[in-house]
């Protein structure tokens, strides 16, 4: 079942989905960038939007970038919250120790998950019920 929410938006290059069913709408680069060897950039996409109250909007690599060229996303993901209305901008980390990465304006360079989020309410207790897995962290099933 296929549900939709009404995002107001202000942007050159509107996110569009790039197959039925997908998750992730496509965020485009705004600027042109190049980003040498292990350098990082900020990278504008001229988006802006306006999330209805118990939405929030994720940004998230790309494989295809991550896969053929070593391009990640420093904080991903990247939270867009309900009361932001400023440019989502994009913060790319070139992995690849030797080739530079050229981003031209109107490159796909990030997608944009919109989810329904839950507010909490934090209760302080003496202790935690317990469960199974218990304290067991990083590693703990034993897989790599």
């Amino acid at each position: 079942m296929e549900s939709r929410v009404d995002v107001l938006i202000s942007a050159e290059y509107v996110p569009v989905y790039a197959h039925p069913g997908d998750a992730g709408a496509d965020l485009r680069a705004a600027e042109s960038v190049d980003l040498a060897p292990g350098a990082r950039a900020t990278v504008p996409t001229g988006v802006a939007i306006a999330l209805p109250d118990g939405f929030a909007a994720f940004v998230l690599p790309r494989s295809g970038l991550a896969a053929k060229h070593g391009i990640t996303i420093v904080n991903a993901p990247g939270t867009v919250d309900a009361g932001y209305r400023g440019e989502i901008r994009v913060t790319l980390l070139n992995t690849d120790t030797e080739e530079t990465f050229s981003i031209t304006a109107g490159d796909r360079i990030a997608q944009l998950v919109v989810m329904p989020v839950t507010r909490v309410n934090f209760v302080p207790v003496e202790t935690l019920p317990g469960s199974h897995r218990g304290e067991s962290g990083f590693g703990s099933t034993g897989r790599l």
